[in-house]
């Protein structure tokens, strides 16, 4: 069996499409791990959706911010943005069932060799640490009572780890660590307010991989979220969000004796020059 990872697909099922193609994807005997961020602001999220449901046991994905912003959606936590394209999914006739396969998704996965999680991990955490708090946040949406975690999951604070952390404080700060951070200060904090490529923040910031002393070290963690760092490999921590929805590259990541890359280059549903999120 082979294994890809392939980066933020957000609605690009054309190129998604062209890219199982490359890899000569047999879903009867290789397995793909999506890095989360499978739909919005491309054109079709709702056949992403569908199909990476419809593959089984031969898909895992983890949870991005936006898969996280389509639930929230869904119950009215937040609003339509300008950008945003998940009004086929809201109103398809299947919408419940494909919501409710959406929050029964991890946010970290992991085998013997790699680590997946959508956006990052804070540099106090190991992998038991990593494990747990993703299982935190797994049953919290999970539970009858999800919407409340979705009413509670918005806001950039707290925004330092702290085993002291309780409830809705320590939700939101997983769930800021695993779909949306890409920078931290030297004291750990998470910053919210860069998200170009390393070398256009502020001195006072490093990328969450290149933190010295982070406990994760030994992992070898495979991740998206940050299309403006683009496809990298640095610190044993391999970025494989290209860029897709930005006219850049879909890419999978085969995870094997070698590891080694194949990219589309895609349409880009967004102007290439746009701000990349």
């Amino acid at each position: 069996m082979s294994i890809y990872a392939i980066g933020d697909i957000q609605g690009c099922y054309d190129d998604l499409m062209r890219l199982l193609e490359a890899i000569k994807f047999n879903e009867n005997d290789d397995q793909l791990w999506f890095a989360g961020d499978l739909v919005n602001r491309g054109p079709k999220s709702l056949e992403t959706l569908r199909f990476v449901k419809s593959l089984g046991a031969s898909a895992i994905t983890v949870l991005g911010n936006h898969d996280l912003h389509l639930l929230a959606m869904a119950h009215s936590v937040r609003t339509e943005r300008k950008k945003d394209s998940l009004s086929q999914i809201l109103e398809s006739p299947d919408r419940d069932e494909l919501l409710d396969w959406l929050r029964h998704r991890p946010l970290f996965h992991f085998n013997e060799q790699f680590c997946l999680v959508h956006a990052g991990l804070p540099p106090q955490w190991d992998f038991d640490t990593a494990c747990d708090m993703a299982r935190l946040v797994e049953s919290a949406l999970q539970h009858d009572d999800y919407p409340e975690l979705l009413q509670q999951m918005y806001g950039n604070k707290p925004n330092c780890w702290s085993s002291q952390l309780k409830g809705n404080d320590r939700l939101r700060f997983v769930i800021n660590c695993m779909t949306r951070m890409r920078y931290c200060d030297d004291n750990g904090r998470l910053d919210f307010d860069h998200n170009g490529p390393p070398g256009t923040q502020p001195k006072s910031l490093k990328p969450w991989f290149a933190m010295p002393n982070r406990k994760s070290a030994g992992l070898t963690i495979i991740f998206g979220h940050w299309s403006s760092l683009g496809y990298s490999l640095q610190n044993n921590c391999y970025c494989i969000d290209s860029g897709c929805l930005w006219g850049g590259e879909l890419t999978a990541l085969h995870l094997g004796d070698p590891v080694y890359r194949v990219s589309v280059h895609c349409q880009g549903s967004l102007k290439p020059n746009a701000k990349m999120a």
